[in-house]
């Protein structure tokens, strides 16, 4: 049995092998590194695949949420609220922009923002909701919208681990994770659902004016070389990475279907065994497991380590929730804060997931599983 790996990244190049080759040398060969056109293709095409008017594509996932920050115009001091259970680039940005993050804590089994603790955090100085659309399911979209409008707050979807996911409202219209609010954000981190060969990351938008604002601010805010209309930066997707995802797109459905056939099979295995919870799913949304991840009751380190020696990786998303970092403590935030978030670091493993996953590795990752728990 071959190694089993988190993110089998190799396998799934060697199944694409030849068109990526192929679309990669293209770019050597007319040497249009930069801004070249397969970033035109890829904005158009992805643009297509998620149904959304404006795709900018930039550097990486953090840099889309400080482009979307700034489209936006937040000023220092500007509340944005955010859950404390996430990768800790939500909030980095923030605070990076000087504005102030409001943490709220998450739902125990959807992993996304607590809706009554959003309702009770917002606050005259709040200018935005990032939902994070965690390990590949969207957030309450329907009720955190109505929320922004009655306040008239901006909404950011950090849609990262959630690209192809699709929210049902409640009247059956249907859209993708990160094209929802103002504005939607994702990474191309090799890793993700839809990954480069490096980094890379682009911001999704059905407003044109906050979709030109987006574009500039990545560009050294200019429309025209050398006329500078705002303070910008420079985030560009390069084109050698866009010309892999160029070729991965085409796949994503097949590769979204794989990884819920496995998230199927773990399920089906693996219910009922006391002291582990697989994840649940939702009605109004799709998952398309970015993580698979279990609660563990109690014993999560032991199985961790357990699988470890039996040649199982498993990973830990998050160990330590946002407000017990030491970069983003505050006073008012100590241990009990956040009961919910808190927990689920104590909880949390995500098993291997990805597309090339074999039959005898994901039958020996169940097994072994089963074993820790006899």
């Amino acid at each position: 049995m071959h190694k089993i790996q988190m993110a089998d990244l190799f396998g799934q190049y060697q199944r694409i092998k030849g068109e990526v080759d192929e679309e990669m040398q293209e770019v050597i060969t007319n040497t249009s590194f930069i801004n070249g056109p397969a970033v035109k293709a890829f904005r158009k095409e992805l643009g297509e695949f998620n149904q959304v008017n404006h795709v900018i594509t930039c550097g990486n996932g953090t840099d889309a949420l400080q482009l979307a920050l700034m489209a936006l115009d937040c000023q220092p001091g500007d509340e944005i609220i955010l859950p404390v259970f996430t990768y800790v680039a939500t909030a980095e940005v923030i605070a990076l922009l000087k504005l102030t993050p409001v943490f709220v804590d998450v739902c125990p089994d959807r992993f996304t923002l607590d809706l009554e603790q959003v309702k009770a955090r917002v606050t005259s100085k709040t200018r935005a909701i990032v939902p994070v659309h965690l390990f590949g399911q969207c957030a309450e979209m329907e009720a955190l919208l109505a929320i922004a409008e009655k306040n008239n707050l901006k909404i950011v979807e950090d849609a990262a681990q959630s690209l192809g996911a699709q929210y049902t409202f409640s009247n059956g219209h249907t859209q993708y994770s990160g094209t929802i609010g103002d504005l939607g954000t994702t990474s191309f981190f090799p890793s993700k659902n839809l990954g480069c060969f490096g980094d890379g990351g682009a911001i999704f938008t059905n407003h044109e004016a906050l979709g030109e604002m987006a574009w500039l601010m990545a560009n050294h805010g200019q429309k025209v070389k050398y006329q500078h209309e705002v303070i910008g930066c420079n985030s560009r997707l390069d084109t050698l990475q866009a010309a892999v995802l160029r070729v991965k797109l085409k796949y994503l459905k097949e590769y979204e279907a794989a990884r819920r056939s496995l998230a199927d099979f773990y399920d089906a295995e693996l219910a009922g065994l006391d002291g582990l919870i697989t994840p649940k799913r939702f009605s109004d949304t799709t998952h398309v497991f970015h993580q698979y991840t279990l609660k563990v009751e109690e014993r999560r380190d032991e199985l961790k380590t357990y699988l470890a020696e039996a040649g199982i990786p498993a990973m830990v998303y998050y160990p330590f929730p946002l407000h017990l970092q030491k970069a983003y403590a505050q006073r008012e935030f100590p241990v009990g804060s956040f009961p919910v978030a808190e927990q689920l670091c104590k909880e949390v493993l995500s098993l291997p997931m990805h597309t090339e996953m074999k039959e005898e590795q994901r039958e020996y990752i169940v097994r072994k599983v089963k074993e820790f728990f006899k």
